[in-house]
C-alpha cells in the first residue's frame, strides 16, 4: 500500500529542489499537522486518516478566507487561497455536482429520510464516501434542500 505521507514528502523534496518556499512552506504544514495527529493518537496514520487531517486544513482554509474577506483583509485572504490548490492535490479527485447531487438522493434513498429531523442519517451514510471529495458543508445544504423538498 503506498502512503500519502510518503508522496507528501517526496513532493516536499521536489519543492526544495525547485525552490519553490511558497508550495514548501504549504507542504511543511501539512506535515506537521500529520505528525501532530500521530502523536496526538500515538500511531501511524493510514491514507484515511490523512485525508481526513487535509480534509480538516482545507475547511479551516475555508473558513479563514471568509473571515478575511469579511474583514477587507484581502492580502490574508489571497495567503490562504494559495494554499488551498497545494493541500487539494493531496486529497482524492473531487466529486462533480452531479456526483454530488446523485450521492444524496441515492443516500436519502437508502436511509429512508422524510424530513429534515433525519439529516444525520443520509449525512452518516455520504461522509465516508465523500471525505475529502467535498466540501461537506455544500453537501449538507443539499441534503437539507433535498429533504425539505
Amino acid at each position: 500500500m503506498d502512503l500519502l505521507t510518503d508522496r507528501i514528502k517526496e513532493e516536499m523534496k521536489v519543492a526544495m529542489k525547485g525552490g519553490d518556499k511558497a508550495r514548501l512552506g504549504v507542504i511543511r504544514l501539512i506535515l506537521a499537522a500529520i505528525k501532530q495527529v500521530e502523536v496526538d493518537e500515538r500511531a501511524v496514520l493510514d491514507n484515511e486518516r490523512v485525508i481526513q487531517v487535509l480534509d480538516k486544513m482545507l475547511k479551516q482554509r475555508r473558513e479563514s478566507i471568509r473571515q478575511y474577506i469579511e474583514a477587507g483583509r484581502q492580502d490574508l485572504a489571497d495567503i490562504e487561497e494559495a494554499e488551498v490548490p497545494v493541500i487539494q492535490e493531496f486529497l482524492p479527485q473531487a466529486l462533480t455536482e452531479a456526483e454530488i447531487d446523485s450521492m444524496v438522493q441515492d443516500a436519502v434513498a437508502e436511509s429512508g429520510a422524510e424530513s429534515v429531523k433525519d439529516m444525520g442519517k443520509v449525512m452518516a451514510l455520504l461522509k465516508a464516501k465523500m471525505q475529502g471529495r467535498a466540501d461537506m458543508s455544500e453537501v449538507s445544504a443539499k441534503i437539507k434542500a433535498a429533504l425539505a423538498g
